[in-house]
C-alpha cells in the first residue's frame, strides 16, 4: 500500500523580521523527515503566505516569527485561509512567543507553538501526528 501523496508543508517568515535561520533549519528538517516542504523566504505578508498555500495545495503552514508581531500575523493568516475556504490547512509556528500568548493563539486556531529549545525531531513528530493530506 502506498500513500496518496506526501504531506505538504509551507514554511514562511511573515512580517519584517529578517532572521530566517530557524525557519530554514525547520524547513530542511521537515524535508529530511520525508515531508514535501515549500519555503517562501523572508518578508512575506499574510496575503502572500495564504496565496502560496492555496496555489501549492499545502496541508500545513509553519510560521516563524521573531518580531513580536505574532498576535497580528497568526490571526491574519488564519482569517485569510478561512476567506479562501482553506481553513482545513493546519497552522503551527514558532519563534519568540511569550507563554502568555500561546493560549490565546490556540483559541484563534493556531494548532501548536514551538518555542526556543524545541527540537527539530519533536516538531517533525508533531507534524507527522497532526497534519494529514487534505482531501
Amino acid at each position: 500500500m502506498t500513500d496518496a501523496r506526501k504531506v505538504r508543508i509551507l514554511v514562511a517568515k511573515p512580517g519584517l523580521d529578517g532572521h530566517d535561520r530557524g525557519a530554514k533549519i525547520i524547513a530542511r528538517a521537515l524535508r529530511d523527515e520525508g515531508f514535501e516542504v515549500i519555503y517562501t523566504g523572508l518578508h512575506q505578508t499574510p496575503e502572500m503566505i495564504v496565496a502560496a498555500a492555496v496555489q501549492e495545495d499545502v496541508d500545513g503552514i509553519g510560521l516563524s516569527i521573531m518580531s513580536g508581531a505574532h498576535m497580528t500575523l497568526f490571526p491574519a493568516v488564519i482569517d485569510l485561509l478561512k476567506a479562501q475556504q482553506a481553513d482545513d490547512v493546519v497552522v503551527f509556528g514558532g519563534g519568540i512567543i511569550p507563554d502568555a500568548d500561546i493560549g490565546a493563539l490556540k483559541v484563534l486556531g493556531v494548532r501548536e507553538i514551538f518555542t526556543p529549545g524545541a527540537t527539530t525531531k519533536s516538531i517533525a513528530q508533531w507534524v507527522r501526528g497532526n497534519v494529514r493530506p487534505r482531501g
